[in-house]
C-alpha cells in the first residue's frame, strides 16, 4: 500500500534537437584539466537519500548514471513504495513510529548510514532537507551532507537572520521588523509607520501557516492572535514578524549553484506566481514578460547574497516583484526544489549531477559550469497535480488508483515515482503538535517542503498524488505580437506552445476513482490572461472561471465498476420474479441499403399539423399506430425495455413500416422509468430513435398540465417541455387527463400546439356506454367532452381505452356517434387487449368510422414475421420483469375489476414484492371493491402515472394484506392507517452541473429521480445504456468475453476473469481484462448473508423509516 503522500510523476520537457538526457548532461561530467587539487576531492561511492518517492528516485537515477551505489530508507508504512525497490539497498527506519515521524528520526537515519558505509546523504526536499541539526549530524558522523554547510542552512532557515544578511548584501527587502515582534503593540506601531496592508509571517515556518494579511486597523488584533496560534501549532514557536504587504506581486525565484571555492552561478529564474493559499501550483522557466533589466538585477542580487554567505551546492533565492517593477528578497531555500526540473530543461544542466560533484569537492569550472556558458534554450512549464477536488474547496481525496496512464512523447520528460494502477492513496497524519518542517518560505508549495513522494499536509492530513509536467518549445524568427513573446539572449520564446501540450489530454492523463485537480489545471493553461499577459499571486483568486470544471468521463472504468457490482450484488433495478434473462440475443432482420421510403412524417413536415390531419382523414383504409416501442412493453414488462434493444430494430421499422400513422415510443411512464430503473436518458432515447426512424411520426403521452410528471407544473414548464420534445423529434402529442378534467387537458393541448406538434386530445374511457344501467359515464358524457375538445382546436380526437373495456357493441355506438358529429376530424382508438376481445372491438371501431387503431406489432404481413420474431426473442431478455403468470392469454375478468392494462403488470410486481404474489387473485377482487369504496374512479394506466389507479391499487393490496372486506374498511375507516400515495416533488431550485435544456426538463419533472440518475451515470457507473440487456441485468459470466461500443469507432473488449471470495470486511474482489490489459481488482459490498450475524436483507429497495425494536427485545 502506498501512502497518500505519493508523488506520481514529474513531467519535464526534452529539447527538440536532443533525445537523451544523458547526452545533454555530459557537460556536467568532471573534467581532469582544471585546477581543483585532487586532495580536496572525496569520491562518493555510496549515497543514501533520506527521503521517499519521486525525489528519491530522481536522485537514484543520477547516482546510477554516475556509477554510484544507492541506499533507500523507508518507514513501516512504505514497504510497497517504489523508491525502496529502485535503490541498490533499502533499510527500515523509525520502527514503530508514525509514517512521517520515521523520516524525521535523525539518529536512526545516521545509524543506518554508518552501518552500511554510506559516503553521503542527499536530503531531497521536505522532511530534513533544511534542518541544520541534520546537516551537522551527518558531518559529525563522518558522512557528507549533499547541500550547504550546517551554518548556512541555519542562517537561511532563520527568516530574521536571512533578512539581515540580504540587507547587508545590498539586496532590497520588503519593509518589515528586523526581529520577531513580542506583542500586539509592536504590530500596531509598525502599521502606524508604514500603513496598511501588512502581513504577519511565522518566523520559523511557512507554507501559508502563520500568515495573515491585515487591511484595516479593526482587523489587527484578531489576525495577530490567529497568526500566533497557527505558528505555535505548526512550528512549535509562535514568533511572528511583520512586513508591508505587497498587493498582487509576482513571485520570481532564481536558481543558484555554488561550490566550495567561492564560485557561484545562477541558472536563470522561474516564475512561481500561480499559487493557492501561498502554495505553488504552476512554475514557468524562464519568467514570462520580465523586463531584461529587472531580470539582470534579480540574477546579480541572488548571486551576491550567495557569495556573501559562502553558499555551496544547489539553492533558490526567492523574490517578490511589485506592480512598479521593484523586487524584494523573501528567503533562500537551501536545498533542491520540486521545480528544479524546469531549470534543467532550459539550461541543459543536470542539477543533481552537479550537487553530487560539488559535494565531492569539484569546482564549477571543472564541471564546465561557467556563467557565460549557461544559456536559456526554450521555456518549460511544470504543474502540480494532486488528489484534490477543486469544486469542493480542494478537499483531499483518498482511495485506489484504478486506472493510470501517463503522458509521454516529444517534449515531455517523465520522472516517475509510486504512481501505478492499484496504488492506494491513504491519508498520513503527523502526531499532534509535531511538524516535519523547520521552516518554509511565504510562497513555498505545499508539495515542496513535505515528504517528497507526493506528500501530505501535516496539519490537514491531505492526500496528494503529484504529477509534474514540463514542456519546452523554442520558436525563432516568427513575426508575432510582442506581447505574446519574451526575449532572452536573442531567442524568441513562446509560452502558448507548451501550454497547448499541457491542456491536451494525451500528455497528462491520470484516470482513477480519485478526484484530481487536472481539470482545474487545464483551465489555467487555456486561460487568456495566463497565455497573453503576466500573472500575479492573486491570479487564481481573481479568476473564478478556473473552477468551471469539465468532468472527466472515465467511462470504461465506470462500466467495469458497474459490471463488478452486478456480478456481486445483482442488478441495480428491482427484479419482480426469479428469472434470468435469456442468453439468446434476437436476430436483427436485414435492412436494404439507402434511405428509407417516404412516410407520413414527410407529410407532416411538408404540410404542418393541419395538413397532416387532413391527409390522415383522407387516407383510404385503416391506419395503424405501432405501440411495440412503448405501450405494449409497458403492459407486458413494466416499461423496462431498454433503448439498446429499441435501436437495433429501428432501421427495419423505418424501411418496412413507413406507412404507419405513428410509432408510440416516448413519454408517459417510460420517461421517468428510463432514469429511475434503466439508468438511461429519455431524451437521448428520443434523439437516437429519431435519427434511425426519420420517416414515421413519433407519438408520446402527455398528461395535460402534468406533462410527464405526477403533479401540476407551472404553465411555462409544460410549454417548455413540449417545445424541447418537439425540437428533439416528437411529432404527435396525445394529451389526456386521468379524470378527464378539461382545464388540465386544455393546457396540455395549448402547449403542444404552441410547440408546433400535432395535438391529439384523448378521452379516457371507462364503464360501458352500451349498458343503460351505468349512467355515470354515458354516451352523452363522452359526446359533451368531445365537443369541448374539438372546440379547443384538437387536430385528432382519441378514445383512450386503457383497461380494454371497450366492447364491440360499445365501439360501434361511441365511434359511430363521434363520426356523425365530426365527419372531418380524424379519430384514433387506443386500447389494451386485456380481455382478449380487442381485435373484434377494433374492427367494430373501423366499421364505425375510426381512422386509426393500435397494434402491438404492425400487420404488414410480408415483413411481420421477421419483426415478430425479433420481439419474441427480445422479450426473453426481460424474463425477470415478465410477471404476467396469471395472464398468459386474455382475461375477461377485466370487465369486472377494470384494472388498466398498464397497471396490471406493475400491480403484480408490487404484490410479489409485498409477499402477496400467491394472493394476486384476491388482490384483483379487492381492486373492484376498493374502486367502489373510492367512488368508481377513471383508471387509465399503471399506478405510477395515474394517481387514481395508484390509490385504488394501494387500497386493494392493503385490504388483502390485512384481510379486510369492503364492509370492514367502511366500518373501521376512522381507526385504520391507510397507505399514503404521494406525488413527486416540484421543480428543483438549482443544479450544479452544466446541463442541457433536456436535462432542465428532466429535473423539472423529476428532481429527485434526475439527481439520482446523474449520480448513477456521471459519478458512479457511467453510460450503462451501451451494455447489452443481459449484461445490464445479470452481468457477465466468468471467462466470458464481450465487446461494448462506447461510441462510433470506440469499442471496449472486456473479459471477466475472476470473482473473489468474501473477505473479513464483507467484500469481494472482481478482476477484469480490458482491451488486453489486466485491471486491478475492485471491491464491492455484497448483499446481506443470512449466515452472517448482524446482516439483515430487505425484499425491496427503500429507506428505513423507523425501527420498532430495541436491543434485547424478544419476538
Amino acid at each position: 500500500m502506498t501512502s497518500v503522500s505519493l508523488r506520481m510523476l514529474r513531467f519535464t520537457v526534452v529539447r527538440g534537437g536532443l533525445g537523451m538526457l544523458a547526452v545533454r548532461r555530459t557537460c556536467v561530467s568532471p573534467r581532469l584539466s582544471h585546477s581543483t587539487p585532487q586532495s580536496n576531492i572525496r569520491p562518493i561511492k555510496k549515497v543514501m537519500v533520506a527521503n521517499r518517492g519521486e525525489i528519491a528516485i530522481r536522485v537514484f537515477r543520477a547516482c546510477t548514471e554516475l556509477g554510484i551505489r544507492t541506499v533507500a530508507v523507508y518507514s513501516e508504512q512504505d514497504t510497497g513504495q517504489m523508491h525502496r525497490q529502485k535503490a541498490d539497498e533499502a533499510y527500515l527506519i523509525g520502527k514503530g513510529l508514525a509514517p512521517v515521524a520515521a523520516y524525521l528520526d535523525i539518529p536512526d537515519i545516521i545509524r543506518v548510514a554508518k552501518e552500511n558505509n554510506v559516503d553521503a546523504i542527499h536530503p531531497g526536499y521536505g522532511f530534513l532537507s533544511e534542518r541544520a541539526d541534520f546537516a551537522q549530524a551527518c558531518i559529525d558522523a563522518g558522512v557528507m551532507f549533499i547541500g550547504p554547510s550546517p551554518e548556512v542552512v541555519r542562517q537561511m532557515g532563520d527568516k530574521v537572520e536571512a533578512r539581515a544578511l540580504a540587507i547587508s548584501a545590498g539586496v532590497p527587502v520588503v519593509p518589515g521588523t528586523a526581529f520577531p515582534i513580542s506583542c500586539l503593540h509592536d504590530a500596531q506601531v509598525f502599521a502606524e509607520t508604514y500603513g496598511f496592508p501588512i502581513i504577519f509571517k511565522a518566523a520559523y515556518g511557512g507554507g501559508g501557516r502563520g500568515m495573515r494579511v491585515v487591511r484595516e486597523y479593526e482587523e489587527l488584533e484578531e489576525n495577530y492572535q490567529r497568526a500566533y496560534s497557527e505558528a505555535l501549532t505548526a512550528f512549535g514557536n509562535g514568533a511572528l514578524f511583520v512586513e508591508k504587504f505587497l498587493e498582487k506581486p509576482r513571485h520570481i525565484e532564481v536558481q543558484i549553484l555554488g561550490d566550495k571555492y567561492g564560485n557561484v552561478i545562477h541558472l536563470y529564474e522561474r516564475d512561481c506566481s500561480i499559487q493557492r493559499r501561498h502554495q505553488k501550483v504552476v512554475e514557468i522557466a524562464p519568467a514570462f514578460q520580465l523586463d531584461p533589466h529587472l531580470r539582470n538585477r534579480l540574477h546579480s542580487d541572488a548571486v551576491n547574497l550567495a557569495k556573501m554567505v559562502g553558499y555551496e551546492n544547489a539553492g533558490t533565492v526567492e523574490f517578490l516583484v511589485d506592480r512598479q517593477g521593484k523586487h524584494y528578497f523573501i528567503e533562500v531555500n537551501s536545498r533542491l526544489q520540486v521545480e528544479h526540473t524546469v531549470t534543467e530543461e532550459i539550461t541543459d544542466v543536470d542539477l543533481v549531477h552537479a550537487q553530487l560533484h560539488v559535494c565531492e569537492g569539484r569546482s564549477l569550472p571543472e564541471l564546465s559550469l561557467k556563467q557565460d556558458k549557461i544559456r536559456v534554450n526554450g521555456c518549460a512549464i511544470q504543474c502540480r497535480v494532486t488528489t484534490e477536488d477543486p469544486s469542493r474547496g480542494f478537499q483531499p481525496d483518498t482511495g485506489r488508483i484504478e486506472v493510470f496512464r501517463s503522458g509521454e512523447g516529444m517534449g515531455i520528460r517523465l520522472d516517475s515515482a509510486s504512481a501505478f494502477q492499484g496504488a492506494v492513496i491513504s491519508p498520513l497524519r503527523l502526531p499532534p503538535g509535531e511538524s516535519h518542517r523547520q521552516r518554509e518560505g511565504p510562497a513555498d508549495s505545499s508539495l515542496q517542503d513535505e515528504p517528497s513522494p507526493g506528500r501530505v499536509q501535516s496539519a490537514r492530513g491531505q492526500g496528494h498524488v503529484e504529477v509534474f509536467q514540463c514542456e519546452q518549445e523554442v520558436v525563432e524568427g516568427l513575426d508575432r505580437d510582442f506581447d505574446q513573446l519574451v526575449v532572452v539572449d536573442d531567442q524568441v520564446l513562446q509560452i502558448d506552445q507548451p501550454c497547448k501540450k499541457m491542456t491536451n489530454e494525451n500528455p497528462l492523463l491520470c484516470l482513477s476513482s480519485l478526484q484530481t485537480n487536472i481539470p482545474f489545471l487545464q483551465n489555467v493553461f487555456s486561460n487568456h490572461q495566463f497565455l497573453n499577459s503576466t500573472v500575479d499571486t492573486q491570479f487564481i483568486d481573481e479568476n473564478q472561471e478556473l473552477f468551471n470544471l469539465k468532468p472527466t468521463q472515465n467511462r470504461a472504468q465506470k462500466l467495469l465498476h458497474y459490471l463488478g457490482h452486478v456480478m456481486v450484488n445483482g442488478p441495480t433495478t428491482p427484479i419482480p420474479v426469479k428469472a434470468k434473462p435469456s442468453s439468446i440475443d434476437p436476430v436483427i432482420p436485414p435492412v436494404t441499403l439507402g434511405d428509407p421510403p417516404l412516410g407520413f412524417r414527410d407529410v407532416l413536415l411538408r404540410d404542418g399539423p393541419e395538413g397532416f390531419a387532413k391527409a390522415v382523414r383522407a387516407h383510404q383504409g385503416l391506419l395503424l399506430m405501432d405501440t411495440t416501442f412503448r405501450d405494449a412493453h409497458q403492459s407486458l414488462l413494466a416499461t423496462r425495455v431498454r433503448t439498446h434493444d429499441l435501436k437495433k430494430i429501428s432501421p427495419f421499422v423505418s424501411h418496412n413500416f413507413n406507412n404507419l400513422y405513428s410509432l408510440e415510443n416516448w413519454g408517459g411512464a417510460t420517461f421517468d422509468v428510463a432514469m429511475r430503473f434503466l439508468s438511461e436518458c429519455p431524451w437521448k432515447r428520443l434523439q437516437e430513435l429519431r435519427a434511425l426512424i426519420p420517416n414515421v411520426p413519433f407519438q408520446m403521452l402527455l398528461r395535460g398540465a402534468n406533462a410527464v410528471g405526477y403533479t401540476n407544473y407551472p404553465d411555462n414548464a409544460v410549454f417548455k417541455f413540449c417545445e424541447v420534445a418537439k425540437e428533439n423529434g416528437m411529432d404527435i402529442f396525445r394529451v389526456f387527463d386521468s379524470l378527464n378534467y378539461l382545464p388540465n387537458m386544455l393546457l396540455g393541448m395549448e402547449a403542444a400546439g404552441a410547440a408546433g406538434g400535432v395535438v391529439e386530445a384523448a378521452i379516457s374511457y371507462t364503464g360501458d356506454v352500451s349498458d343503460p344501467m351505468r349512467q355515470k359515464y354515458s354516451l352523452d358524457y363522452y359526446m359533451q367532452l368531445a365537443d369541448e375538445l374539438v372546440k379547443a382546436g384538437t387536430h385528432i380526437l382519441c378514445i383512450k381505452d386503457m383497461a380494454g373495456l371497450l366492447k364491440p357493441q360499445s365501439s360501434k355506438l361511441l365511434i359511430g356517434s363521434l363520426r356523425d358529429r365530426f365527419p372531418d376530424l380524424p379519430i384514433h382508438v387506443h386500447t389494451h387487449d386485456t380481455a382478449g376481445a380487442g381485435v373484434a372491438a377494433m374492427l367494430a371501431c373501423a366499421e364505425a368510422g375510426a381512422d386509426v387503431v393500435d397494434v402491438a406489432v404492425s400487420i404488414a404481413l410480408e415483413k411481420v414475421f421477421d419483426y415478430s420474431e425479433y420481439w419474441e426473442v427480445a422479450r426473453g431478455l426481460y424474463a425477470p420483469f415478465d410477471c404476467t403468470a396469471t395472464m398468459k392469454s386474455g382475461n375477461a375478468d377485466v370487465y369486472e375489476n377494470e384494472i388498466p392494462g398498464g397497471q396490471y403488470t406493475n400491480l403484480h410486481f408490487q404484490a410479489h414484492s409485498m409477499g402477496l404474489g400467491n394472493k394476486f387473485k384476491e388482490v384483483k377482487k379487492a381492486y373492484t371493491e376498493a374502486n367502489k369504496l373510492l367512488g368508481d374512479l377513471i383508471k387509465v394506466r399503471h399506478e405510477e402515472c395515474d394517481p387514481p389507479s395508484k390509490i385504488v391499487g394501494d387500497l386493494a393490496q392493503f385490504m388483502v394484506q390485512n384481510n379486510l372486506t369492503r364492509a370492514e374498511v367502511e366500518e373501521r375507516a376512522d381507526e385504520l392507517s391507510f397507505p399514503l400515495s404521494s406525488l413527486e416533488e416540484g421543480l428543483r431550485a438549482a443544479h450544479n452541473d452544466e446541463i442541457t435544456p433536456e436535462d432542465v426538463m428532466s429535473a423539472a419533472m423529476y428532481p429527485k429521480v434526475f439527481q439520482e440518475f446523474k449520480e448513477f451515470t456521471v459519478t458512479n457507473f457511467g453510460p450503462v445504456d451501451c451494455l447489452s440487456t443481459r449484461l445490464f441485468l445479470d452481468g457477465p459470466k466468468i471467462a466470458e468475453e464481450f465487446e461494448v461500443e462506447l461510441e462510433r469507432g470506440k469499442i471496449l473488449h472486456i473479459k471477466a476473469l475472476a470473482l473473489g471470495d468474501l473477505n473479513k470486511a464483507g467484500q469481494r474482489e472482481v478482476f477484469f481484462e480490458l482491451n488486453g490489459q489486466l485491471r486491478s481488482e475492485m471491491k464491492f459490498h455484497p448483499k446481506a448473508q443470512k449466515s452472517i450475524k448482524g446482516q439483515v436483507g430487505a425484499p425491496m429497495p427503500g429507506k428505513v423509516v423507523e425501527v420498532k425494536v430495541e436491543v434485547g427485545s424478544k419476538p
